[in-house]
């Protein structure tokens, strides 16, 4: 076994019932040859009689070769290294349950092999002083490096090979799993012909700016009259949307008791490093023609 290669749990061989990730290797006569993926891809055989409730007219419409399929095992026999595995006997529930296991389970194998590579450590001795026993405790090793970004305590009675192997970790945890902040953003038209006109503009969008909590700042920002854009990072998605809700209610609130009106031109949203980049560029832009003009006029 390459010491960067190693089974995800415990267990060499899956129990029967078991819900497992696959990779297809090869299709045959019998069926389909796969490699258990979480399993150190030890190989399994899908039967021809378990890929399909239905009459199979293709294989190859059910099953292709390079594609990871989600399998249950159906017998293991550890003596000589053959397992059955179904696709037919496998709930939309199970698949749910299996890719989020296994995608957890490819980020804590990402973590350790990146420790034990840069220490030259076999990535097993990881697995067991470290991935094996905090799954024990936690359910999965995932969850617990989650925890240790805010309570690393979970590594006390953990027996790294170093102190410089677990300070890696931790470092490489906090790296890879502590969450980013999104940016969630709303436009609106903001008008009021009234008399108080741009004063209770300032104050509807000041209103809105007060919901901000310790944890989302809500932002009013200009673009051209009347649109402006409200704007704030999240961590959680819906509550970021959600305050931007309350900000708009605010806003609508407010003017509309001054005479004015609010128009959502853009519902509350989670926007993509690149909207953000046009965002900005837009704001530039304008903040750069208004110094223009107002250069301009002092010249006349």
């Amino acid at each position: 076994m390459s010491s960067s290669n190693c089974r995800f749990y415990e267990n060499k061989y899956p129990e029967v019932d078991e819900v497992v990730m696959v990779n297809v290797q090869e299709i045959a006569e019998m069926g389909a040859y796969v490699k258990l993926l979480e399993y150190d891809n030890i190989e399994g055989m899908v039967l021809l009689s378990e890929l399909s409730r239905r009459r199979i007219r293709s294989i190859q419409k059910l099953i292709r070769v390079g594609k990871n399929e989600v399998a249950v095992v159906l017998r293991v026999d550890k003596e000589k290294g053959y397992i059955d595995l179904s696709k037919r006997r496998v709930s939309a529930e199970d698949i749910v349950k299996c890719d989020e296991r296994y995608n957890k389970s490819k980020a804590v194998h990402s973590i350790l092999r990146h420790c034990a590579e840069k220490f030259s450590v076999s990535l097993e001795t990881l697995y067991q002083t470290v991935g094996w026993p905090l799954s024990r405790v936690y359910g999965h090793a995932y969850d617990a490096f989650k925890v240790s970004i805010t309570d690393p305590s979970i590594f006390d009675k953990i027996e790294c090979p170093s102190q410089d192997v677990l300070d890696e970790l931790k470092l490489y945890i906090s790296r890879r799993l502590t969450p980013q902040a999104q940016k969630i953003r709303a436009d609106v038209e903001v008008s009021c012909f009234s008399y108080e006109g741009i004063d209770a503009i300032k104050e509807a969008l000041k209103a809105a700016e007060e919901l901000s909590t310790e944890q989302m700042q809500v932002k009013a920002k200009l673009v051209a009259a009347p649109l402006y854009v409200i704007s704030t990072q999240a961590l959680d998605k819906a509550q970021g949307i959600a305050l931007l809700e309350q900000a708009i209610e605010k806003i609508t609130e407010t003017i509309t008791a001054k005479g004015g009106a609010c128009k959502v031109t853009l519902a509350p949203k989670a926007v993509t490093a690149s909207e953000d980049a046009e965002l900005q560029a837009l704001l530039e832009r304008k903040e750069a023609e208004d110094k223009e003009s107002s250069d301009e006029e002092e010249e006349d």
